[in-house]
């Protein structure tokens, strides 16, 4: 909410400062009288005084509405508005539970914040995490507060014909003056931040499953008419769910329907309402002519995610929103395992890790050694959307693996089982799951080390373990030494050491996996274990050792840690080459082609000649081999070859570097691509023409990676060509453009086109939007591509700029800006860090407009520069200068914009 004149500034909410509510709410009853300019709101209430607390006023969060009356058992009560606070003295005395009705209006229409009850399209909708249910009435609006819920909905029939709500359709039915009616009542006790209503022109897939213990459920995608087509692939995943949570934690729907409803205004992905989540029409809809693989695996995973929260976040909830990775952290963990096993084999399970472990090291690592770090379970906020981060959902699900490797499977069952029974029915806090899974595995590392992992909680920033190793030939042994540290954070100083659990194998000199002895063991047990480092250093001493072998650590990534190791370069060829870990193959091409990009970037920028080559190769002749030897491999899955053929990004390669000059790091990693591109010119038209899928479409993985490396290796052409003059392969590029016969490959084509700053890149463009003008999803990828293109010279920014005067893009819609002005900020550093310091004087320019609009929004994209610190000159005062502009609105800022902009200010 902006600050209006005389509000007072907001004051950090600290986590020891927690007490219970003062007043408990068992039944919630809601009544709507739904209109866009003014929707009339009755809540009636049965409240109770909380015995464990001394006895004080009620008091009722508030935002954004007329309050009209207040009654207490019936009869009218003195109460008083202190800011957006209501505050009732007068209550009854004792234990009995009381009756509190309150009627208050709001104006949904005018609401562009898209918290609390709004209208898009015509359409109603609330978003109430984390706290949205105050702008819909006046309440105990925090996540330990829950109730039964019956809510009473009214409307016009013609302009909203579908009346939703959580729970169960009690009754429903027609009004005098052309209204209707629908009543819903749901079962189960939630937390105010899971209530959702939905009201407008809608039509629905409809699907009936019946459980694996007999149980008929209704399951139902709700969508704009000319969307219905595109829900399949999300009735497919949401069935999946359902059936992957009661087979593996045995977990069923517990709802007689559960309801999805997509709309194009949403600031997140998806929310997991009880029985009715409402989701960005990005994780909703797809076919094959207007979504990519990229797009089908995501809505499987995010349909994942929010069925699991049914149980993991709305049948046990959050305390408070300092646990809130108690249900994002391990709902993340869940959708991660579900996809993994729904991509079957292998080798696409790895993909899969892959992919969640670049996400982490790229953006949450830089997260924890930047202003904004926290720990998994943060201490104090200012303003709670903004812990909304990457640390809580990707980190927190780091946590939850670890305890997951720590006891194992079963033991991981167990634990849930455990937690369900003590837990059901209740706000708890991430101690509370620990405790559970460590009480359920008493043997296990983590039952007897539990205090000290639960630091993972409470320590904010990335540890970094330290492998060290000696190998005696004489004795054939060898010795490994791990030690740990964790660098400093906002607030704290110093870090205790963390559990860490370190799977691990050796490499023999042949590429053979050996058999693991430690000292004082009587055999050899397997070639892979997992060690648990938990002092500041551990020693292992391997027995039976007679060559020097090469350790392969953190095997899967076991852990979220950084691993300093002195791997020569013949080490990690011998890894990517042979290791049997999927994960530690692809990281040993990643950390071969990292250091050379940081060395080449060490020696200074690089002048360019004429056709676009560099005065120098960067490719060792043994890295280029290998890469070729994994691009030809003849069983290596096309996926799992498409990352490792794939560079390090800009923002990765800069969180390496004490201090970043982006162009520098840009022209590098162009240079490298381009070398990369021309030096196996004959590898990739091998790659492309032998990962033809002439099929019929299919977004299963196999299908997925083929297309994958298809499109790496016509981009990978096409810039080889530009750089050459050579005309054929952009023409083979256009005419894939225009011949495809799904969206990833046509979207592939283009991105080819774009990339290489081709002449085609233009019609090509042209082109696209002609063909898809009506679909905003993929009018949002056409923004995007062109805002996150290679900057040449600086042409990106205008470009964008552009881009914004454009009849289709609107700041109002979070999908689109987040297409433009996003993609330029955060996804194009070559683009976004100039010299000159235009980009940042963009991005200020942008965060003040969208903080009128959305301040959510705008606090994500104030993010951008949480890391100006580590810039070089002049970026370091071009960027602070920018920071300092947006910081001069002072009270003018939101709460969510003033913490970040604050936080990233602070010395």
């Amino acid at each position: 909410m902006m600050m209006r004149e005389g509000q007072a500034a907001a004051t950090a909410i600290q986590r020891l400062d927690y007490t219970a509510p003062a007043y408990w709410i068992d039944t919630v009853d809601l009544t709507f009288d739904l209109d866009p300019a003014k929707t009339r709101v009755l809540n009636k209430m049965r409240l109770r005084r909380n015995p464990d607390v001394p006895a004080q006023p009620l008091r009722l969060h508030g935002e954004e509405l007329n309050l009209a009356r207040v009654l207490v058992n019936g009869a009218g009560t003195s109460f008083k508005l202190e800011g957006s606070v209501l505050v009732l003295e007068n209550l009854p005395e004792g234990a009995e539970p009381f009756d509190l009705e309150i009627f208050t209006t709001c104006q949904p229409a005018k609401n562009t914040q898209l918290s609390g009850l709004y209208v898009s399209e015509g359409t109603f909708f609330t978003q109430c995490e984390a706290e949205g249910f105050r702008r819909i009435t006046y309440f105990l609006d925090r996540p330990d507060v829950m109730a039964t819920y019956s809510v009473l909905l009214r409307a016009d029939k013609a302009a909203y014909p579908v009346l939703l709500s959580n729970g169960n359709l009690v009754e429903h039915g027609d009004l005098q003056d052309g209204r209707h009616f629908a009543r819903w009542a749901d079962p189960h006790k939630k937390p105010s931040y899971l209530f959702a209503l939905v009201a407008g022109k809608l039509v629905a897939r409809q699907q009936k499953i019946t459980s694996r213990s007999g149980n008929e459920h209704l399951l139902e995608i709700y969508v704009r008419a000319g969307d219905l087509g595109k829900t399949e692939h999300a009735m497919n995943s949401l069935m999946a769910s359902i059936a992957w949570d009661e087979a593996r934690f045995n977990l069923p729907l517990d709802l007689e329907r559960f309801m999805i409803v997509a709309t194009s205004d949403f600031n997140m992905g998806a929310m997991e309402n009880k029985g009715l989540n409402v989701f960005n029409t990005k994780y909703v809809l797809a076919s094959q002519a207007t979504a990519t693989d990229v797009d089908f695996a995501n809505i499987e995973s995010v349909v994942g995610h929010e069925y699991f929260h049914n149980w993991t976040g709305n049948r046990v909830t959050c305390r408070d929103w300092f646990q809130l990775s108690l249900k994002e952290g391990l709902t993340v963990f869940r959708d991660q395992e579900f996809s993994m096993d729904m991509a079957g084999s292998p080798s696409a399970r790895a993909v899969k890790r892959i992919e969640d472990v670049r996400v982490l090291r790229t953006v949450q690592f830089p997260e924890d050694a930047g202003p904004m770090a926290h720990p998994v379970r943060p201490d104090s906020y200012v303003e709670i959307n903004n812990f909304y981060t990457v640390t809580i959902y990707e980190k927190g699900a780091e946590v939850v693996r670890m305890q997951h490797n720590l006891v194992g499977r079963e033991g991981f069952a167990r634990g849930m089982q455990r937690y369900f029974e003590r837990h059901d029915g209740q706000a708890v806090t991430c101690d509370d799951f620990a405790q559970a899974m460590a009480d359920a595995n008493p043997d296990s590392e983590l039952s007897q080390r539990l205090d000290q992992f639960k630091r993972w909680y409470s320590q904010a920033g990335t540890p970094r373990v330290r492998a060290e190793g000696h190998h005696d030939a004489a004795a054939q042994t060898y010795t490994l030494t791990l030690s740990q540290s964790c660098a400093p954070t906002p607030g704290q100083p110093d870090k205790l050491p963390f559990v860490i659990p370190v799977a691990l194998g050796l490499v023999a000199p042949d590429g053979s996996a050996l058999p693991l002895q430690l000292q004082g063991e009587a055999h050899a047990t397997g070639t892979e274990r997992t060690v648990v480092l938990h002092e500041a250093s551990h020693t292992l001493v391997f027995t039976g050792v007679a060559q020097p072998p090469v350790p392969s650590l953190l095997r899967g990534f076991s852990a979220p840690v950084i691993l300093d190791c002195d791997y020569t370069d013949e080490d990690l060829l011998l890894l990517l080459a042979h290791d049997s870990d999927p994960f530690n193959r692809w990281e040993a091409g990643q950390r071969l082609l990292l250091r050379i990009a940081i060395e080449n970037i060490a020696k200074g920028p690089y002048e360019s000649r004429a056709g676009g080559s560099f005065e120098q190769e960067m490719l060792p002749p043994a890295v280029l081999q290998a890469l070729q030897g994994v691009l030809r491999h003849p069983q290596l899955d096309a996926a799992f070859k498409d990352l490792v053929l794939t560079l390090p990004s800009e923002t990765y390669i800069a969180e390496q570097l004490p201090e970043v000059d982006p162009q520098r790091v840009h022209a590098v990693r162009e240079a490298l691509r381009l070398e990369l591109a021309t030096r196996l010119r004959s590898d990739w038209e091998w790659a492309f023409e032998a990962h033809q899928d002439s099929g019929a479409y299919r977004p299963d993985p196999v299908s997925a990676g083929r297309r994958a490396l298809a499109g790496t290796a016509l981009s990978m052409l096409c810039l080889a060509a530009q750089a050459s003059g050579d005309v054929i392969w952009p023409g083979k590029a256009y005419q894939r453009f225009k011949d495809a016969g799904n969206m990833t490959d046509r979207f592939n084509a283009l991105s080819a086109l774009v990339a290489s700053h081709h002449a085609l890149a233009q019609p090509a463009l042209e082109r696209f939007h002609a063909l898809f003008q009506g679909d905003a999803l993929v009018i949002d990828k056409w923004f995007a591509l062109q805002a996150s293109r290679p900057d040449h010279g600086g042409d990106v920014l205008p470009a964008v700029r552009q881009l914004m005067q454009h009849p289709d893009f609107s700041l109002k819609n979070p999908n689109r800006a987040r297409s433009v002005i996003f993609s330029y900020c955060n996804g194009n550093p070559g683009g976004f860090h100039r010299a000159d310091g235009a980009g940042y004087d963009f991005w200020a320019e942008q965060v003040l407009v969208l903080d009128a609009l959305n301040p959510q929004v705008a606090a994500r994209l104030a993010r951008s520069l949480d890391r100006w610190r580590k810039l070089a000159e002049p970026y370091r005062a071009t960027a602070h200068a920018a920071l300092q502009r947006v910081a001069a609105k002072g009270d003018g800022l939101s709460s969510d914009v003033r913490e970040v902009i604050t936080r990233a200010l602070a010395d």
